[in-house]
């Protein structure tokens, strides 16, 4: 061991040299259907609208702090004056560079050593990860085999450990489904903590829990723009009342929202009519899709409300087909050993149509011959 090396080891938490980095493959040359983006561009026209826009931008001057002109357009979007008004309480929003900085504000505001996160599994990677990364506490609750939320275990869970916070990703990822409203509230009812209903797939569901961090004090919403179309822009933000984000925004970073984010935001919050009619091309692909996979005998597909579909291989081939597809230059996600319940599983995102057709060939390629 070098000297350096020493030092660091020296320095370094242990539980920080025992995690990997967060690993994003090398997409270059494939279809990339692993990471559930919308793979529709803007219209010609739109696009040059959109770099006119940012030609006014001056990148010399740093951003607005506070980004008042985004919060008031995303206000506009939710009608977040409207649901105020409605339930007498005071809103409002916070921006994070992703959804990843607004979970690691939550972790840092409320977690302590003996009281730190608790989550629904599967579920995303984040809230786990970023509970090691602060090292507090965190607690997985299996799902059921039916990927609903198993609310025997979730109660004792919550009496056991008493999170400070809790995530419920509404759809879920990576199942795709959308848990039962009397379960959520009584997760909400039963916590001490701060509940977070995270919806990154709004988009693409009927579900709508936005009045929950209205009509309940331990609630805050968090979503994002990246899945309708604005993955580049990191652009995450949480919805909740004033007390709590007063709170929260003490943590944010000064100038997290960069000049070219708030411009291109804002333009596309003023054309969210494009996003909203791309989104839902993708959920009639998404149809088209499952009604695809259900033709073949070796896979198990299931429901979804997101931009993606979860199936099983039911050959034990998952890794095999991972493999197969990236050589006929397609990227899907292999989810096989992330957890017991995704056992020979593999996550699809819903892409173009001409995307799709591809993967179902390919699909075809390595099952059918």
């Amino acid at each position: 061991m070098s000297q350096l090396e020493s030092v660091i080891q020296g320095l370094v938490r242990s539980e920080i040299q025992a995690l990997n980095s967060y690993h994003v493959p090398d997409a270059s040359g494939y279809i990339k259907l692993d990471a559930m983006e919308n793979p529709n561009p803007w219209p010609g026209a739109l696009q040059d609208q959109w770099h006119k826009a940012l030609s006014d931008v001056e990148a010399n001057r740093y951003p607005d702090p506070s980004a008042k002109e985004l919060k008031l357009a995303l206000s506009s979007l939710m009608a977040l004056d409207d649901l105020a008004k409605e339930t007498e309480t005071d809103l409002d929003i916070l921006l994070g560079n992703g959804s990843d900085e607004i979970i690691q504000i939550l972790a840092m505001a409320v977690c302590t050593a003996s009281r730190g996160i608790l989550a629904p599994e599967p579920g995303f990677v984040m809230y786990q990860m970023i509970a090691k990364f602060l090292g507090v506490p965190y607690h997985g609750v299996a799902l059921t085999e039916a990927f609903e939320l198993d609310m025997e275990a979730m109660v004792q869970a919550i009496a056991d450990h008493d999170p400070a916070l809790i995530f419920l990703a509404v759809p879920n990822n990576p199942t795709g489904n959308v848990f039962a409203l009397q379960d959520i509230l009584k997760v909400i009812e039963l916590s001490s903590g701060l509940v977070v209903i995270d919806e990154a797939y709004l988009a693409f569901t009927d579900s709508d829990l936005l009045e929950l961090c209205a009509s309940h004090d331990n609630v805050v919403v968090m979503r994002t723009l990246s899945k309708v179309g604005l993955a580049g822009l990191r652009l995450g933000f949480l919805v909740g009342q004033q007390a709590w984000l007063k709170e929260f925004d003490k943590l944010r970073l000064p100038y997290n929202i960069n000049v070219l984010t708030q411009a291109s935001a804002c333009f596309a919050l003023a054309h969210f009519d494009v996003l909203k009619q791309q989104t839902q091309l993708i959920c009639d692909e998404r149809v088209r899709l499952h009604n695809a996979l259900i033709e073949f005998d070796a896979l198990e597909p299931f429901e979804s409300e997101a931009n993606f579909i979860l199936v099983r291989v039911l050959e034990g081939q998952a890794r095999g087909v991972f493999e197969f597809m990236k050589r006929a230059g397609i990227l899907v996600k292999c989810i096989d050993g992330a957890h017991p319940l995704l056992e020979n599983c593999l996550r699809l995102t819903v892409g173009s149509a001409s995307e799709n057709d591809q993967m179902i060939a390919a699909l075809s390629s390595f099952f059918k011959g």
